[in-house]
């Protein structure tokens, strides 16, 4: 065996002397029974690796689909983030160096490099083979797809396992380490079947944070920089992704629609604006009523089809809501009051926009997503969708899924991981991992795999959950522990902040989903998100200062009270609700503060084991999004405070409230601005939605009341938040939807 191992090296057609001086090593100096052929230190495996270095080259044909091309240079970019030096890349298999990568679909590779697994869309390999070539031999890593996305996703793949490359490091700032090479096996064949869900995704919703940090209104005529948008499409396709939604409000010929096309991606529409007509923009003076002017809207319809790009893949959203993502009901008085009569228009909207998509496109393909009235529709009966339009169901905004029991196969989700709704998340993590096993994975069993639209908001403040919701609609749960929830927190604490850390900010990850107060009457529990502490503070300071409506306690309808009425709460009912509600927030505040002091502790007890180059990321993500729930509970807690004591007299303890929300306030802004570190500089100027600043502008309006009850206050002291949307839109300047 020794000897035909050596004659074996010696005829070989390129002698490798270090692989012959370690066989030979293994085989004389080694005792035989660690030498043998049953022994577990195998020598011709031991040396069977190809070195990749930054002398490889990168080939890929030349007619490659530009979506591939561009993920092919993104490697590149990977190549040098972890060897300091880009590989090139060449268009000509003789061109190749010693070792090649080498990118490409199935049907445009030689027929003997054609992996014959490859037979399902968006499948791909990783695999080391030999040249075949008689000019040029050398070892060729073949990172092949069954298609486009499929080779794209090999890409990024290769990326993530072999040089180490974060999926998500445009938003963690995760550096791969820096390597002079990379040794594969030659052995190595993996193989990577078709997505669990055919279609996966981003909704870039409520965009306000992404929108105030990298406005790209005059280069680039978009709410969001390209530059911006284009990490964004790539993030997608890292985590094997196939579809986005550009943006809550936009127009179907944006900037940003062209380039999700050249990055490969699906073109989808969100529930509110049906064939992508952008509704927030309807005309003013020019009725919106599909029932008295069914030919106005009809016309919008197809105007929003045509502008999309000619070639553009697109998933078509049919339906019908109102303006400003309201129900349609509330536009059009025929059909108020009648959830039949809504069901049945929004049923022949749906017919007639479907036959509008194919005048056009005669093989469109369709969704409709149920939000708000259109699940509640559906669970009654009242709203009929065709069988060719795969039914959509949402979530609550908190990660429950909406279907009752009605789930199907060949359905879908939209789902939140952050939700603009002025009580859930828009600038921490919200969703539980748990949560989102247990969702998934009744809908994989269910085979209700066709779509999943994530809403991500901005991204950067979930990025764990964003991560969380993708590796399972790409790969499913895993076989042996669905649902485990502690292996994820585990994988992406080692991973995103050293192994030394994991089991330690692992437990902080559920201590923090297990920490906030949860909203009274709600069934699941819901958790206070971090726009509900300031809404809610809001809130109370307008019904204690103007009247403000007070929103209801759980069975009782909205209503006013009175302020500064300082009888007993007994003899006023309205001013009994104020105070019940006080009464409730003080407790559930008070007992949650509690909690979040000791995550706080646990965390930053926790920083000390965090690898030093992720300490920053470590705390923008985890100790910046603990600080904002813990800060912004506090000044909840004492805003009801000082709100109790105002409407009882009690203004000098009412001064100690403002004080400490004041207080609390400041180490919210503190613990932002050290999230805004590098590129991040200015991040949460943009935060419009959730708006901590307008909260401590109305702690300040109210410090100011206590004084003089008659003080004036400045306008506009009401704040809806739309005000916020008026932002993010403004790159539109007056543009209106096309009507006509």
């Amino acid at each position: 065996m020794r000897d035909e191992t050596i004659a074996n090296y010696l005829c070989a057609p390129k002698l490798d002397t270090k692989k012959f001086l370690y066989t030979a090593f293994l085989i004389f100096c080694l005792p035989k029974s660690l030498a043998s052929s049953n022994s577990q230190i195998a020598p011709k495996a031991a040396v069977e690796f190809v070195t990749l270095d930054s002398n490889a080259a990168i080939l890929l044909d030349g007619d490659e689909p530009l979506p591939i091309a561009k993920a092919a240079q993104d490697l590149a970019d990977d190549f040098e983030k972890v060897m300091r030096k880009k590989p090139k890349i060449v268009h000509r298999a003789e061109d190749q160096s010693p070792v090649t990568i080498w990118i490409g679909e199935k049907s445009r590779l030689p027929r003997s490099m054609r992996p014959e697994s490859l037979t399902e869309p968006e499948s791909f390999s990783i695999s080391v083979t030999h040249s075949g070539g008689k000019s040029q031999p050398g070892e060729i890593v073949l990172l092949a797809g069954a298609d486009m996305r499929g080779t794209v996703y090999a890409i990024y793949e290769f990326s993530e396992k072999y040089l180490g490359v974060d999926p998500l490091y445009y938003w963690t700032d995760h550096k791969p380490l820096n390597r002079a090479r990379i040794e594969l096996p030659v052995s190595l064949n993996k193989q990577f079947s078709a997505p669990v869900f055919k279609y996966r995704g981003f909704f870039i919703n409520d965009e306000d944070l992404l929108t105030g940090w990298a406005p790209g209104e005059a280069k680039d005529h978009t709410g969001i920089s390209l530059l911006v948008w284009n990490k964004i499409f790539e993030t997608i396709l890292r985590l094997k992704g196939n579809m986005v939604a550009p943006g809550t409000w936009i127009f179907p010929d944006e900037p940003q629609i062209k380039l999700a096309g050249q990055r490969g991606l699906i073109l989808t529409q969100h529930h509110a604006i049906p064939l992508g007509l952008n509704v927030a923009r309807w005309p003013k003076d020019v009725p919106y009523s599909y029932s008295s002017h069914p030919e106005i809207l009809e016309r919008a319809w197809r105007n929003a089809v045509i502008a999309y790009p000619p070639n553009q893949e697109v998933l078509w959203t049919v339906g019908l809501r109102g303006l400003s993502d309201a129900s349609y009901a509330a536009f059009d008085p025929s059909v108020r009051g009648s959830d039949k009569a809504l069901g049945e228009l929004i049923t022949k909207a749906i017919a007639n926009q479907m036959q509008i998509v194919r005048s056009l496109r005669p093989d469109a393909k369709f969704i409709t997503s149920l939000w708000q009235e259109g699940a509640r529709l559906v669970q009654q009966g009242d709203l009929d969708i065709p069988p060719e339009v795969a039914t959509v169901w949402p979530d609550t905004g908190y990660g429950y899924l909406k279907d009752k029991g009605l789930l199907t196969a060949g359905q879908g989700a939209y789902y939140h991981v952050a939700m603009m709704n002025g009580r859930a998340n828009q600038l921490t993590e919200m969703v539980p991992v748990e949560r989102i096993d247990s969702e998934f994975g009744r809908y994989i069993k269910a085979g209700a795999t066709h779509y999943m639209l994530l809403n991500t908001s901005d991204i950067r403040p979930v990025s764990m959950t964003t991560k969380a919701v993708m590796d399972i609609v790409w790969k499913g749960l895993p076989p042996d522990g669905a649902g485990d929830s502690d292996r994820f927190y585990r994988q992406w604490s080692s991973e995103e902040f050293g192994t030394k850390a994991a089991a330690q900010v692992s437990e902080v990850y559920k201590q923090y989903f297990a920490t906030p107060a949860h909203l009274p009457g709600e069934q699941p529990a819901l958790e206070y998100g971090d726009q509900y502490y300031h809404t809610d503070a809001r809130r109370l300071l307008l019904e204690h200062m103007v009247g403000a409506p007070l929103y209801s306690l759980p069975g009782q309808a909205p209503t006013w009270v009175t302020p500064r009425v300082f009888s007993e709460p007994s003899e006023n009912p309205r001013m009994q609700i104020l105070a019940e509600a006080l009464k409730g927030e003080i407790q559930r505040c008070g007992e949650a503060q509690p909690r979040w002091g000791a995550l706080w502790a646990k965390a930053v007890a926790a920083e000390q084991l965090v690898s030093p180059e992720r300490r920053a990321f470590y705390r923008a993500h985890v100790l910046t999004m603990i600080a904002i729930g813990r800060e912004s509970n506090r000044v909840l807690l004492s805003v009801a405070e000082a709100v109790q004591n105002a409407e009882m007299g009690e203004t000098a303890r009412a001064r100690t409230g403002v004080a400490r929300a004041l207080e609390a306030l400041d180490e919210i802004f503190k613990a932002e601005a050290n999230a805004e570190y590098g590129k991040w500089k200015g991040w949460y100027r943009g935060d419009w939605l959730a708006g901590i600043h307008r909260t401590r502008e109305l702690v300040q309006i109210f410090a100011k009341h206590l004084d003089d009850p008659s003080s004036p206050m400045p306008p506009p002291i009401f704040w809806t938040g739309w005000e916020a949307y008026y932002r993010i839109m403004h790159y539109e300047g007056e543009r209106t939807a096309n009507v006509n």
